[in-house]
This record gives structure tokens, sequence and C-alpha cells, in this order.
């Protein structure tokens, strides 16, 4: 199920080379979407508290007030429920008028055909905050991960805060179980791969992180990484990642030679994920 750090470097070099990423460090325009999802939105926000504004854009591109959104609290704390009352709440204020809850820890459940049949019809997905090693116990590798993945297939979008971003990515960060000073965990350095060969960290100037994923790229020069910080979310549409929200996103990308291993994005500005390049910012300058 848990990719170990040699086969993940592997599959790392796969997807890069899938996104256009030469050996030299450049990159070139894809076709289609070759980072982000062929259709549909992912949505990774920073974690803190999120302006009503980001649920609403979520809610948005998940069908307004005809949404189906399902929300997984699993993340959170260990019985996974307290958060669901909070998010549930904001969604529901910013439109979505259908929410199911969906939670277990029970893999064998998260396999079961009868406990993904909201999946099956829903056209949002919210992953709650939290820790990210319950996401990969419960989740990695079942059927309620392939159901998720189907609802970007049908053009739904899925996302989440925190640890809810963070298994967006393939590569998974600060999953140790015994605790998130750990960036990298071997066993836990997964995710659901709905952006491939990224790795994403979250909560990124609140706790001081900012320089975390520029260690990360050492060892997987490959990875590009996207660092969010509270009260902000990239939004992710095929390739092109626009900001929102009142804070920074930045974009790392070590293996390049480019002159800036990291670009700091704000609100608006848009960033090609493929090409590894800025598409534009919201203030006019390049």
């Amino acid at each position: 199920m848990r990719a170990t750090a040699g086969r993940l470097l592997v599959l790392t070099f796969a997807a890069l080379a899938l996104a256009g990423v030469r050996w030299d460090g450049t990159a070139q325009e894809c076709s289609v979407p070759c980072v982000g999802p062929q259709r549909g939105a992912l949505f990774a926000a920073g974690g803190g508290d999120l302006p009503f504004r980001l649920y609403r854009r979520f809610v948005n591109l998940a069908g307004g007030t005809n949404a189906r959104i399902v929300l997984i609290p699993t993340a959170e704390t260990e019985t996974g429920i307290p958060d669901a009352s909070v998010v549930a709440s904001a969604l529901r204020r910013a439109g979505a008028q259908t929410l199911t809850i969906l939670h277990t820890r029970d893999r064998n459940v998260a396999n079961d055909p009868a406990f993904v049949i909201p999946l099956k019809a829903a056209t949002g997905v919210w992953i709650s905050g939290g820790r990210q090693y319950r996401l990969v116990d419960a989740y990695l590798g079942t059927l309620t991960q392939k159901e998720i993945g189907h609802v970007l297939d049908r053009g739904g979008v899925v996302g989440g805060s925190s640890a809810g971003a963070s298994i967006l990515g393939s590569f998974l960060l600060r999953g140790a179980p015994v605790g998130n000073q750990m960036i990298v965990a071997p066993g836990y350095d997964t995710g659901f791969g709905f952006l491939r060969g990224v790795a994403i960290d979250q909560h990124l100037l609140a706790r001081g992180r900012e320089y975390d994923l520029l260690q990360v790229l050492k060892s997987h020069p490959l990875l590009l990484g996207i660092g969010i910080d509270e009260g902000t979310a990239a939004v992710i549409i095929g390739d092109r990642l626009q900001v929102i929200g009142s804070g920074k996103a930045v974009v790392y990308n070590t293996f390049s030679k480019q002159p800036m291993p990291a670009y700091w994005l704000s609100e608006g500005d848009i960033y090609d994920l493929g090409a590894r390049r800025i598409l534009s910012l919201a203030d006019g300058e390049q």
C-alpha cells in the first residue's frame, strides 16, 4: 500500500517525465493537464481560520446550491467528529444544501461499497484538517480514495484544509504518527496523488515552515513543492494554480535553471504547474 522512499522516487521521475520536465530542469507546455486533474478542480487550503469566501468559492466549484458535498473529518482528533460540525456549518452557510459526513478509521469499512455510496453522487469532497497519518491509515489505496478520485473525473471539486490539503499531493509531508515535526516519514510519505509529482505543506508562515520544502527537495529534486499559508488556498484547475485569500502561497522548483527556486504568490496570481512558470500576477508585474 505504501511506497518505499526508493520506489516513490522512481514514481516521481515517471510523473515528472509525463509532465514534460526535461532532465536539464526546464519544462514545457502540456497538451493536457500533466500535474493537476484532467477534469474538475482541487482546492488546497493552508489551515487556520479560513475566510468565509474561501468556503463559498469551494461550494460554487461544487455546483452552488445544487452541490452535493461529502465532508470527511477523519484527520481531526481521535474520533474525527468534533471538527465536522464547524466545517459543515461553514459549508452550509456558503450555500451547500446537501451535505453528508463520511468517517471511519476502519480500512475494511473504507473498502465497503455501501460506505462509499454518498461519494458516487457527490460533486464536492472536503477533507478536514488534523493529522495526515489518520487519512493514510484509513483511506490510502481503498475504495474510498478511488471514489474520491471519481468526483474529479465527473468534473467536481476535491479539497480540504491543512492535512486535508497535504493529502492531495503524491508525496505526503508531515505524515508521521509521532508528530508533525518530522517532515518526511517513511511509510507515511504517499498521498492520494491527485497532484502528480507534488508535495504540499501548509500553515506556512504561521508556523515558520517556509524553508522546509527546500530541504525536502534536496533529497527529492524532481518534486514540485507547494506551500500555503493560513487563511489562503490554491485553486487548481488542470495545471493552473490560482491563489485566493489574504496570505501567501509559494511554489518551490529547485530542479530548474531558472534563477529563483521559490516563487511567492499572492491573491489572484496564477502559476502553471506543468510548464513550471508564472502565467500572470494580479498586480500586472512579472
